[in-house]
């Protein structure tokens, strides 16, 4: 414990001396102050100088605070004195750090009270750097540290440190920004509050009315947003179910290419699917032509709509419960449902009375993620929504159109938030408290159970034409991106990936002359830096919410949630709102679009840890424990190895999000961080689909490499030992594996 405060002290010490205290000029991630004369000169002084030199008086009593540990030093963890210094020394030096850093922004005072109290000032003070960053989090772990010694969650420091790391970010990134702009929905347009506006807002007819019109029953936003979720979070979950029996319990040959053709529709930019659609079930589409040239079926605009926008959501989300389900089928194991088999129960009951209750947790975290990602989806519905209005889109236009009224906005986006926390709940409730444990540590024989006939048959008949589908789709993206213009000018053409990643010899050598390749690059790198993060932090938060009980664990979990559930286009406004200024002032930068993505993707790491989590058995984190590892260790040699499902699904999820991300990026790309998406749709908006389809089929390429060399990284989870010879034992119904 002292070791670890030493540590901490050292730490947040080092930052108020040595590094910048504000963000320099040009970046947070620029580091000219290691030549610029820090930390003295004032453009790069550290908090310390800043203090004493620089006119920022305010500063130097963060230094006091960070020494006043040394009081304690040396004194045993079970002294009540030690626990009770930490806690309150690191509770005001964080509340100090916050608390001025809201007070005084770039303009001065930033509440008006204080200018009437103290008068005009002259003083600045710009966004926070290293040299903040660093003495927050040794404030932050000192805390953590101060609970760990009083006894809380048995006095463990990993666990607590963890709990306060994971509260504090989501605290910063995700319940911040949103507090931003749900502030505007007591605002009016001027930004004056106006309580009197909210209530009107929220109970507005177009929301939640139901009126006869003459083309049948039209619904309010709300209610079509909501029946949509649960269309998309049902049909989801069925399709990835069907499709992880069938990787995990068939004899299917295509396996590897059935698991691509799942992965196929999420690393694609949603509006290019939509594209594809409109080409084949539009009114000029191939199958309405082919359907009215033989059968005399006349076209129709019925892809456009409810219909329209389910179709194109469950063949985007199906994936993501594919890859919440796979590892949770993987992990029922055998040894249970051949007992069953032993005593003369049939293969049918054996899979709905054992191993479809066992997968209850993965299809539940299915259905919820399907049912908040049809809730949150913006692309979708604006390319194929008709007149068929969602809270996403309805978000969008009253924040970017004409009538810009970011109250509306925040209204619809607190009913969205009503919308998730009664699945949450739901879910919860369909969960209950039952045991879901099969991974014991214990042997067996390894040899997963076929499920039934009927279930096969229903699993191939659900999948296969489904994947037969997605085969047609991307060979219509793949072929537009080879034509001039595709369902016009179908002559055969290089042109459009010679114009975006074109590639000419220079006077220096090799010039990448494609008009994509800078935000190429950029795309990547964000990506492949958010990805590990997301996952880590996904998944640390998962094994404190399995293995851990503390008070607020199920509001701690709802808000892990939180960035999820929001739309993106509110995401990235309140984003800007938040981080445009000081304290936190990272917008413009790269900075940015990573922690957007770690926090908005998080869920998904969150979730897939939970559902494989539940089958591990807490004597495994218990016989580690006894045998002297701490949890730290624990978690790195026992509970990781087990979790590889979760891990491969968050890292592939985060990076392929990451790359195709669309309705918040609009808000946060700047010249210097323009993402391929940005890109993409600025070719659709100026008539390049070729250029567009092009650009998209080359992210296709690179993230299904990307995906092979994630699974080759992640590898196999190994949860039982297998034998090259396998002894039959003759039952009634079943041979079963010695």
């Amino acid at each position: 414990m002292n070791r670890n405060l030493v540590w901490w002290m050292a730490v947040g010490l080092g930052g108020y001396l040595l590094l910048p205290w504000y963000v320099a000029d040009d970046g947070f991630w620029s580091f000219t102050w290691l030549i610029g004369g820090a930390p003295v000169t004032a453009d790069y002084a550290s908090g310390l100088f800043k203090g004493l030199l620089h006119g920022r008086p305010w500063l130097l009593p963060v230094g006091v605070l960070l020494i006043a540990p040394g009081l304690v030093i040396g004194r045993p963890k079970a002294d009540p004195v030690f626990g009770a210094a930490l806690i309150t020394i690191g509770a005001l030096g964080l509340i100090y750090i916050v608390g001025q850093g809201f007070t005084i922004g770039i303009s001065g005072w930033e509440f008006p009270g204080l200018e009437q109290l103290f008068g005009p000032t002259e003083l600045r003070q710009e966004g926070m750097g290293y040299g903040a960053l660093l003495a927050s989090a040794a404030f932050l772990f000192m805390f953590t540290l101060g609970f760990a010694a009083r006894g809380a969650i048995k006095g463990d420091v990993f666990v607590v440190g963890s709990i306060g790391l994971i509260v504090a970010l989501v605290a910063a990134f995700v319940f911040f920004p949103v507090i931003r702009i749900l502030i505007s929905a007591v605002q009016d347009n001027d930004g004056s509050y106006a309580f009197h506006l909210f209530f009107p807002k929220l109970f507005d007819g177009k929301i939640w009315g139901v009126a006869c019109v003459t083309s049948g029953l039209r619904c309010g936003v709300a209610w079509n947003s909501l029946f949509l979720a649960i269309l998309t979070g049902a049909s989801s979950t069925l399709l990835g179910l069907a499709f992880a029996l069938i990787a995990t319990r068939t004899d299917f040959r295509a396996k590897r290419l059935l698991r691509v053709l799942t992965l196929l529709p999420i690393i694609t930019p949603p509006f290019v699917i939509g594209l594809a659609v409109i080409l084949l079930f539009g009114r000029s589409g191939l199958v309405s032509q082919w359907l009215w040239e033989f059968f005399g079926v006349p076209p129709s605009r019925w892809i456009f709509g409810l219909p329209g926008i389910w179709f194109a959501q469950t063949l985007a989300f199906a994936p993501i419960a594919f890859l919440v389900l796979i590892g949770v089928v993987e992990g029922v194991s055998p040894a249970m449902e051949e007992a069953s088999q032993t005593l003369r129960a049939s293969s049918w009951r054996t899979f709905s009375t054992i191993s479809l209750p066992l997968m209850r947790p993965g299809l539940a975290n299915a259905f919820l993620l399907g049912f908040i990602e049809s809730l949150a989806d913006f692309g979708n519905p604006l390319v194929l929504g008709g007149n068929y209005d969602v809270l996403s889109t309805e978000i969008f236009f009253a924040i970017v159109g004409a009538q810009n009224d970011q109250g509306r906005a925040a209204v619809l986006a607190i009913v969205l938030l009503a919308f998730t926390l009664s699945a949450f709940v739901a879910q919860r409730l369909w969960l209950g408290r039952k045991s879901y444990v099969t991974v014991t540590g214990k042997a067996d024989s390894g040899m997963p159970v076929k499920i039934p006939a009927r279930v096969k048959a229903a699993v191939y008949g659900t999948a296969l034409p489904w994947a037969g589908l997605t085969v047609v789709i991307y060979i219509i993206i793949l072929f537009g991106g080879f034509v001039e213009l595709l369902g016009r000018n179908n002559t055969f053409t290089f042109r459009h990936y010679i114009d975006t990643f074109g590639i000419t010899q220079g006077e220096f050598g090799l010039v990448f002359s494609g008009l994509a390749w800078n935000s190429f690059r950029t795309t990547v790198s964000i990506a492949a830096i958010s990805a590990p993060l997301t996952a880590i932090v996904g998944l640390l938060t998962a094994y404190i919410l399995v293995r851990q009980r503390f008070v607020g664990r199920q509001a701690f979990e709802f808000g892990t949630m939180l960035s999820f559930a929001i739309p993106g286009t509110v995401i990235g406004v309140s984003y800007i709102l938040a981080f445009n200024v000081p304290p936190i002032e990272i917008t413009g930068t790269g900075v940015i679009l990573v922690i957007s993505f770690v926090f908005r993707n998080m869920p998904v790491g969150v979730r897939a840890g939970i559902a494989s989590m539940s089958q591990l058995d807490n004597s495994l984190d218990e016989a580690s424990l006894t045998l002297g590892a701490n949890s730290f260790t624990t978690v790195r040699k026992v509970i990781l190895p087990l979790l590889r499902p979760a891990i491969l699904a968050a890292l592939v999820f985060s990076f392929v999000r990451a790359m195709t991300a669309i309705s918040a990026v609009i808000f946060l790309v700047s010249a210097n961080y323009d993402m391929a998406t940005s890109f993409i749709i600025g070719r659709v908006e100026n008539g390049d689909f070729g250029q567009a389809i092009a650009y998209s089929s080359v992210l296709i390429l690179v993230m299904i490499l990307a995906i092979g060399l994630l699974q080759l990284l992640v590898g196999e989870r190994q949860i039982r030992r297998r034998t090259d010879v396998v002894a039959p034992v003759p039952t009634a119904s079943t041979g079963l594996a010695a």
